[in-house]
């Protein structure tokens, strides 16, 4: 994974402005945002669909890159040519941690991972429950929350990561490899996720290892250089994605079809899938729970040491970060009442 990283730097920095000013065609008159974002049901596409953040800021020129994994966001960020992104829990346990130490903040929770990503084999793989994965070949996007979802479901079914083979596959690709026979089994999320259980068997989800004790997460991240330079912008940015994750809430019918449009799907095939995820209330968020506020720092963090310290296990990662230092890591300025 490291070395993914690093052979991404080069790219990256070609790109990379400090303080959230884009290079290549930005308006210099306009300050600038550059958002990641990937294709998984989520308030962020319909923020993106519907256009909430241009015009909540039409002073900004905002860009949205979409990318495949954790990982590749990541690389990104240590590339410095973004300053918002989602990104599952897992991969921003392993940005917190060495040696990657990537200085962002998590400032929301997109969704909490439920029957939207799960662990699949394939029919006539043999399979039959994840103790039978030994000797198996197994599809995942390294670095991500299905990986680390991968390793918590082997390691709780009892079976070491040396017992099977794991290839590192983006979601696309994992469908391409899953109809050629070339894997055995996969760990991924929706859309792909929906494909692949048509000719498969569902042999654990998140929201089981969640109740488990290893929950997964997909978070609104910002750097601390942009958040530091625009929290006007941040401000904004966290109002948006909370009148989505109302707008999934009280009208779902409505958020399907941004969603649809951003995915390729129907309006109802975005509204079923949209139904496997467990979306917070934007009031959840400020709460002891999870983000909290600037008085107390919410057990988001204390999820996040959890994360490290299984990746750490695990030897995916050389240190666990400091709970204080991830506790800084969360960023709770304003809140409840700057979410509207």
């Amino acid at each position: 994974m490291y070395k993914k990283i690093i052979a991404g730097l080069a790219l990256f920095t070609l790109a990379a402005c400090g303080n959230g000013a884009a290079s290549g065609g930005a308006d210099p008159e306009k300050k600038t945002i550059r958002l990641a974002y990937q294709a998984f049901p989520s308030g962020d596409l319909v923020v993106k669909n519907q256009g909430l953040l241009e015009k909540a800021l039409p002073d900004y020129q905002i860009t949205w890159t979409k990318f495949d994994s954790g990982a590749s966001i990541n690389t990104a960020f240590v590339g410095r040519s973004i300053d918002i992104a989602a990104i599952g829990s897992s991969p921003v346990a392993r940005g917190l941690s060495a040696p990657l130490n990537i200085p962002y903040k998590v400032a929301f929770v997109l969704d909490v991972a439920g029957d939207n990503e799960a662990l699949v084999a394939r029919n006539g793989s043999g399979v039959t429950d994840v103790a039978s994965l030994k000797g198996k070949k197994v599809g995942t996007p390294f670095a991500s929350t299905a990986h680390y979802s991968l390793l918590a479901a082997l390691d709780k079914a009892g079976v070491a990561e040396k017992e099977v083979t794991i290839v590192d596959l983006e979601p696309q690709d994992i469908q391409a490899a899953w109809t050629r026979g070339d894997i055995d089994a996969a760990y991924t999320w929706l859309p792909s996720l929906a494909e692949i259980k048509k000719t498969g068997k569902v042999l654990i989800s998140s929201r089981e290892l969640a109740t488990a004790g290893k929950p997964t997460l997909d978070l609104g991240v910002v750097t601390t250089e942009f958040a530091e330079a625009h929290p006007e912008a941040v401000d904004a940015w966290r109002k948006v994605e909370a009148q989505a994750l109302d707008l999934i809430a009280t009208d779902p019918a409505a958020a399907a079809k941004s969603i649809g449009a951003e995915l390729n799907l129907s309006p109802a095939e975005a509204q079923e899938q949209l139904s496997q995820g467990v979306f917070l209330k934007p009031a959840d968020l400020a709460t002891d729970e999870w983000l909290g506020t600037p008085d107390k720092v919410g057990k988001l963090a204390d999820n996040l040491v959890s994360a490290a310290e299984f990746l750490k296990g695990q030897q995916k990662i050389d240190a666990v970060p400091a709970l204080a230092d991830v506790q800084k890591a969360i960023y709770v300025e304003g809140l409840p009442g700057v979410l509207g």
